[in-house]
């Protein structure tokens, strides 16, 4: 799955569309804010940490018949979603 173009950037991801219509990459950054982004800092790994524990709530989510927008883990900082 290709990325197309960044459809948004928030404080933590960007979401990026791909060839299908019906479905994101959602990448997770390192970045780290505070005081309404008054502060700012790279926390190397953190990206791959949020991205390991999302990927393991929306799992559980799934066994348990819960709907999501999860499809896969793409890598250590990217996500396949729904739109």
């Amino acid at each position: 799955m290709q990325k197309t173009h960044q459809i948004y950037e928030g404080k933590a991801k960007i979401i990026y569309a791909t060839e299908n219509p019906q479905l994101l990459i959602q990448y997770f950054k390192d970045s780290a804010t505070a005081f309404n982004g008054v502060k700012k800092a790279e926390i190397v790994g953190k990206g791959e940490l949020n991205n390991t524990i999302s990927a393991y709530i929306m799992e559980e989510l799934s066994k348990n018949n819960i709907a999501t927008h999860f499809v896969e883990k793409l890598n250590n900082k990217e996500q396949l979603i729904k739109k």
